[in-house]
């Protein structure tokens, strides 16, 4: 099953992987951007997101961005990528580094990360909210939870509107379906990379960018004390601004 996706421009080519919390939509104030500015642009939504169902079966989600990317014939490409996302671009660059010419990583996960007490009480809390058929519940606890002060009420709207699609597919999946991992070896990571991280984020996803570059070589952290989990909807701008400023010195257009 391919995924599914959006692809637009040409040059240097540009992989954006969303959060667990959105779908590909979540890159819509970057998208436009990243075309105009010289790149060959695709964005999907993982298995269980927007509008690529659960499958009957176990599926890896790294596996499937690289099938897409040999459908599409990419035989590398940048990674950007969100939260979950960033979990599945450090999996890609470990297991294919071939294939990975860069990464910017906002508010990472990362393989092997143990969750603190309270990344643990919020994932306990939403799976109480679920159980209990409380899906607006839940949604919200998500918007409060990842949305930092400067999100609008528009941005803060999408993201109840992805949430929610996301839990009707994930809650309507039939059996067998669910993520497969794999062991990785981190140090097999080459790509250039640039870690994002939000000063008001969870203490999780600030510990893993501050730790990345110990972890990769040619590794940068700039944490944005404005903004919590998702400082690409936050400030879309500013984030913007950012990526362009990166991949120049890393993978030139034109």
């Amino acid at each position: 099953m391919t995924l599914a996706y959006d692809a637009s421009g040409d040059g240097p080519a540009l992989v954006l992987l969303h959060s667990a919390v959105c779908d590909r939509r979540m890159w819509d104030s970057q998208w436009s951007a990243l075309v105009e500015a010289g790149y060959r642009v695709v964005r999907c939504d993982f298995r269980g997101f927007g509008q690529s169902p659960l499958p009957d079966r176990r599926h890896n989600d790294a596996e499937d961005v690289l099938d897409l990317l040999d459908s599409l014939g990419v035989e590398q490409a940048a990674l950007i990528a969100s939260s979950y996302g960033g979990r599945v671009a450090v999996e890609i660059a470990a297991r294919r580094p071939d294939r990975v010419s860069a990464m910017v990583l906002l508010a990472s996960g990362l393989p092997g990360h143990e969750p603190t007490d309270e990344l643990r009480a919020f994932g306990e809390r939403e799976d109480s909210l679920l159980e209990a058929g409380d899906i607006a519940g839940a949604v919200e606890l998500n918007v409060d939870t990842w949305l930092g002060p400067d999100a609008e009420e528009a941005v803060r709207d999408a993201v109840r509107e992805m949430q929610r699609r996301a839990f009707e597919v994930q809650l309507a999946a039939p059996e067998g379906a669910g993520r497969s991992g794999v062991e990785i070896d981190l140090s097999a990571v080459k790509a250039p990379c640039l870690a994002l991280s939000g000063g008001l984020d969870l203490a999780d996803f600030r510990q893993i960018a501050a730790r990345l570059p110990r972890l990769f070589p040619n590794t940068r952290h700039i944490e944005l004390p404005w903004a919590g989990h998702l400082p690409s909807l936050e400030r879309p701008g500013a984030v913007t601004d950012l990526l362009i400023g990166f991949l120049r010195e890393t993978v030139p257009a034109g």
